[in-house]
């Protein structure tokens, strides 16, 4: 299922970035005393207690600034209350609250999601200095002092708390969904509507059109799937703080999450770009087995064996990748989108027999044996398949910290040799003796 998005909101200078930043383990946010130094919202995946969620950062909200971008701020806010599945307001034990304060509490008491009321900067971590702000009728305020890191577990665990079960049943849970995602104007949604020999989806030349992720029921071969279409992802410098572009990256991130099969549409009248390689990282990073949909084929006049070079050069990472050459505005190859995307789910599915794995694994360490470093040699015992959806081996050895990278990579590509992996990654664990 998709990671839970946990928004942090607050007035100015409250350590709303301190906060995000000690949980995320990296500087992400700017930190300053300056107010508003996060004017736009910033987003990391995080940790608890075995549970991963999406962490958002927004800028400092104060209604009674004259500072030019409150409005943006205000806008940034909004969506982040909108999208998150729970709510984080920070507030500040020292300077004591605010009218802000009792403002933003206004705002959050209109919304069903649940909130964890935070205090910070309470170095003497005194859980008397929280009292006042029960009257902002937002549960039990939690001490915290950021830059000491007391208190941040306790609160984490709030948190998590409000997170669904991990095994809960999503809506038409075995029904394949199939995420279109792409950077904008690549004919995303024009795809969906061929698919359907209908107009569902808003089509237009202006970059954006789709705002929000759009499920669509969808029939073939007699059985039903999900299309969903995807806003755009556009590069982060290109993303107006005023707009809601940013939500709409963070909603076709947890559409990726979600889904079961990703196309990533890609424009063939040109190389890729940067964020088309971003984006196929992305869906690669995620373990989702994908198609790449190269579209408007129709207008291409290159050679289709250099187009085919410049992708495998742009796309080394995932050299696994399933393209299928179509024009959604002439309809041309449409007709094999479905079938490679059911092929990428079928073998991002696939599980094999230990004993066949065994098999493999012996052919390949007769090729070449693992590393040795320091004069000890690296012996891998046998190996086992965990997971599918990525398919995800174990190999249990006598030093996992000699296994590298790049032995790694040449196991991968020797069972690729032997087995179909095309259109979905496949991963490997390393364990030691003292790991069993």
């Amino acid at each position: 299922m998709a990671k839970p998005i946990v928004a942090i909101v607050g007035r100015p200078n409250v350590g709303k970035s301190t906060f995000f930043n000690k949980i995320c383990g990296e500087r992400i946010s700017i930190v300053d005393n300056v107010p508003g130094v996060t004017r736009d919202r910033i987003y990391a995946d995080a940790e608890w207690a075995g549970r991963e969620f999406t962490l958002v950062d927004t800028g400092g909200l104060d209604p009674k600034s004259e500072d030019i971008f409150q409005k943006e701020i205000a806008q940034q806010v909004d969506i982040a209350l909108e999208m998150a599945d729970v709510i984080v307001m920070l507030t500040d034990g020292q300077t004591g609250l605010t009218q802000a304060d009792e403002m933003l509490a206004k705002k959050i008491r209109k919304k069903s999601t649940p909130v964890v009321l935070v205090v910070n900067k309470l170095d003497r971590f005194d859980i008397n200095d929280t009292f006042e702000f029960y009257s902002l009728g937002l549960g039990t305020p939690m001490p915290l002092s950021c830059e000491q890191s007391k208190g941040i577990g306790d609160i984490l665990d709030a948190i998590k708390s409000h997170f669904p079960p991990q095994n809960a049943d999503e809506n038409d849970e075995g029904i394949l969904k199939i995420a279109i995602v792409g950077r904008p104007n690549v004919g995303k949604s024009s795809i969906i509507n061929r698919l359907l020999g209908e107009k569902r989806v808003v089509v237009s030349d202006h970059e954006g059109t789709t705002r929000d992720s759009v499920m669509v029921p969808f029939k073939f071969n007699k059985k039903t799937y999900y299309l969903v279409d995807t806003a755009g992802l556009r590069r982060n410098r290109s993303v107006e703080q005023a707009s809601v572009e940013g939500y709409s990256v963070l909603r076709t991130m947890r559409a990726i999450e979600r889904a079961d099969v990703v196309v990533i549409v890609v424009d063939g009248t040109s190389k890729l770009t940067e964020q088309d390689v971003r984006i196929a990282g992305y869906v690669h990073q995620a373990g989702k087995p994908s198609v790449l949909a190269v579209n408007k084929m129709d207008l291409f006049e290159g050679d289709r064996k250099e187009l085919k070079e410049s992708f495998d050069q742009d796309l080394k990472f995932m050299d696994y990748y399933l393209p299928v050459y179509i024009s959604a505005l002439k309809g041309t190859r449409l007709g094999d989108l479905m079938p490679n995307v059911l092929r990428a789910f079928e073998n991002g599915s696939k599980r094999i027999k230990t004993g066949i794995l065994n098999e493999m694994l012996a052919d390949a360490l007769v090729n070449f044996e693992p590393p040795a470093k320091n004069g000890r040699k690296a012996k891998i015992k046998y190996i086992t398949q965990v997971s599918v959806l990525p398919p995800t081996f174990t190999l249990f050895t006598n030093d996992a910290k000699l296994i590298n990278f790049s032995y790694l990579r040449y196991l991968e590509n020797r069972f690729r040799e032997k087995t179909d992996f095309s259109g979905t990654p496949i991963r490997f664990v390393v364990k030691s003796k003292e790991d069993e």
